[in-house]
């Protein structure tokens, strides 16, 4: 698997709020200039985030983006369904796949275990697990 820059972006941008989880609202420019995202890139995934119940906004000149939630209770998971969708490494894994092998497929085995062992690390780390084993330099 191999992730788009929507969901590479998304970390940094919550990772953001997240070392920021406390001082109120933060503004899009502030969180494009010290993680070096597009402001224009940043509204968008804020959008899905916030569809997502992830983040709360908050209109006006001291208005911005918060978590909605402490960073020990959102998970890369979290995030990286919200922006990525599923996370199955293959797509015959998705529900509602229709292909006519899947019941005699010699490789779904091994897919179906790197995907679930995938899923178990995202979701296990916390944006919190993030804070704690980096040393933000301008966060």
């Amino acid at each position: 698997m191999k992730l788009s820059t929507r969901g590479r972006y998304g970390i940094h941008a919550m990772y953001d709020l997240a070392v920021h989880f406390g001082d109120g609202p933060q503004s899009i420019k502030a969180i494009a200039e010290r993680q070096k995202i597009p402001e224009a890139y940043l509204e968008q995934l804020f959008a899905a985030l916030r569809r997502d119940e992830l983040v709360t906004s908050t209109r006006g000149a001291q208005g911005g983006y918060m978590l909605s939630r402490t960073p020990a209770d959102i998970s890369v998971g979290d995030v990286l369904r919200t922006l990525e969708g599923d996370l199955n490494l293959v797509e015959c894994l998705d529900e509602g796949d229709v292909c006519g092998r899947s019941c005699e497929c010699p490789s779904r085995y091994i897919w179906q275990r790197m995907s679930d062992g995938l899923k178990a690390i995202v979701d296990s780390i916390t944006l919190e697990d993030m804070i704690n084993n980096n040393h933000p330099e301008g966060a």
